[in-house]
């Protein structure tokens, strides 16, 4: 039996979609599913909004990421995207290594064995073939929820795609696999759109 495929959109500096890539991966440990991710941007979604000065500069710096990730599934597949998304994220968001994001990239390729060339393509470039590629790839998220929400969005291929899910720490185990089986369940749903409540704490990374 084929695993079903359940696509995860990213923006490779957001901590919340960090840490519902890798409950998914748990999830894929304990049911028939195969997870797949994607690339949405942050920078794009947030382009020509007024924001916080720091969240500001911070979106402006996050193109690069963004379009070092398409550059990969363009050059390289999904899964060597998932291979260095794996690696960015224990370098950045479990790692600590974060004040120099370019410098961070430039290492989770060298850990994944991808070519250093693909960081020739890191800086924004307007309307180039990568900006192309990330506003279609990021239009692909938004298209299935709306612009009123960030990243992650989950889709099951079938039925509602949505926001989510904020998870810290990331489920493993069971509790993984009950989690998006409820997740699912919720996708078969036309008129379901929002569960929320406050977070509290930091995030776990653990």
């Amino acid at each position: 039996m084929t695993p079903r495929t359940v696509e995860l959109f990213v923006d490779p500096v957001c901590p919340f979609a960090w840490m519902t890539s890798r409950w998914l991966l748990q999830a894929a440990e304990v049911r028939e599913v195969q997870p797949l991710f994607s690339v949405m941007s942050l920078s794009v979604l947030n382009e020509g909004r007024d924001l916080e000065p720091g969240y500001r500069a911070s979106m402006d710096d996050a193109w690069g990421p963004a379009r070092l990730a398409i550059a990969i599934v363009q050059g390289h597949g999904a899964d060597a995207f998932a291979r260095w998304y794996t690696a960015w994220g224990e370098r950045y968001h479990v790692g600590g290594q974060n004040e120099d994001r370019k410098a961070t990239a430039a290492a989770a390729l060298e850990d994944v064995s991808l070519p250093a060339e693909l960081l020739d393509l890191y800086e924004p470039v307007a309307g180039d073939e990568i900006d192309t590629a990330l506003r279609a790839s990021h239009e692909g998220a938004i298209s299935r929820v709306g612009d009123d929400v960030g990243t992650p969005v989950i889709s099951f291929g079938e039925g509602t795609a949505y926001f989510g899910p904020v998870v810290s720490p990331a489920p493993k185990g069971e509790e993984a696999g009950k989690l998006l089986d409820a997740l699912e369940t919720m996708a078969t749903l036309e008129g379901f759109y929002e569960l929320k409540r406050s977070r509290t704490g930091g995030i776990d990374f653990s």
